[in-house]
């Protein structure tokens, strides 16, 4: 079976278990799933830095873990001093990041990026439409900024129209983009009807870790090992472990400190994306390598 297949397939046990289970459940599943294959899948950058490129070998672990660390310590900086602009920065990385991933077979022009990000930002923004009161009070409590909601409204009309000219340039000038568009637009029909239905972090929790970090991983372990199997899976996970280790400390240290929810929700996404910075810079090297 295709993953893609299997993808769907989960997603809509997803949507079943929505009917089941309370919105709290919801919170503490989704919160268990992007803690381990979410947080799991940005866990091995290290490894694949010393791997990419002809020159691989000429830093030591030691350094690129300090120039690893300059990055996620920059990234939480921002959030520090000037939380606004390190969120909307993280949005706008996100999306380019989301639509990399479920673009990654493609050529890479400098206006594949373009669409690319357009993809990426319009299901976060498809995200954020349909929860817009939580999506309000989580930016509230990171920036202190009530952000209106026709921002978001007019932000996913641009990003609509946006992806309709794109697509159909692109399926005039790339055989291979005409079939895969057609299939991405069922997969955004998937996308707006799980995130209608669901959570918030349910909602994002379903994307996030089904059709990105898991793909994410496979792609990972097919760049590392050549293949993907349960062995060399195994072997990633081991080689991640330590990363993963430190990263879920850190949160329970913020839970322990903060845990009002609506704050942790929002310290917990700044860590998140403090962390982000760096993956998406490194799996961008990837794609360009590759």
């Amino acid at each position: 079976m295709k993953y893609s297949n299997f993808a769907i397939i989960a997603s809509f046990f997803g949507l079943w278990l929505d009917s089941y289970i309370s919105n709290k459940s919801q919170l503490i599943f989704g919160f268990i799933l992007i803690l381990t294959f979410g947080i799991l899948h940005g866990s091995n950058d290290l490894l694949l830095i010393k791997n990419i490129g002809s020159k691989k070998n000429t830093l030591s672990l030691l350094k690129l873990l300090f120039y690893y660390l300059i990055v996620v310590g920059f990234g939480a900086l921002l959030f520090w001093i000037i939380p606004w602009f390190a969120l909307l920065l993280f949005i706008v990385v996100s999306g380019y990041h989301f639509g990399e991933q479920q673009w990654e077979n493609l050529e890479k022009s400098n206006i594949f990026k373009l669409f690319e990000f357009t993809y990426g930002l319009f299901i976060l923004l498809l995200l954020f439409i349909f929860h817009i009161k939580e999506v309000q009070e989580v930016i509230r409590n990171i920036t202190s900024i009530t952000v209106s909601e026709s921002y978001f409204t007019v932000g996913l009309a641009i990003t609509t129209l946006l992806l309709i000219i794109l697509g159909i340039y692109f399926s005039q000038k790339l055989i291979e983009f005409k079939s895969k568009w057609f299939l991405e637009t069922f997969y955004l029909l998937v996308f707006t009807i799980i995130f209608k239905v669901s959570s918030l972090i349910w909602g994002f929790a379903i994307y996030f870790i089904l059709w990105h970090s898991i793909p994410s991983i496979i792609n990972q372990v097919v760049y590392l090992k050549g293949e993907f199997n349960w062995k060399n899976f195994g072997s990633y996970i081991k080689t991640a472990f330590a990363y993963w280790l430190v990263s879920l400390i850190g949160i329970a240290v913020l839970y322990l400190l903060f845990k009002d929810i609506q704050i942790f929700n929002a310290l917990f996404f700044s860590f998140l994306a403090a962390i982000t910075f760096p993956h998406v810079l490194v799996i961008y090297i990837l794609f360009q390598k590759k």
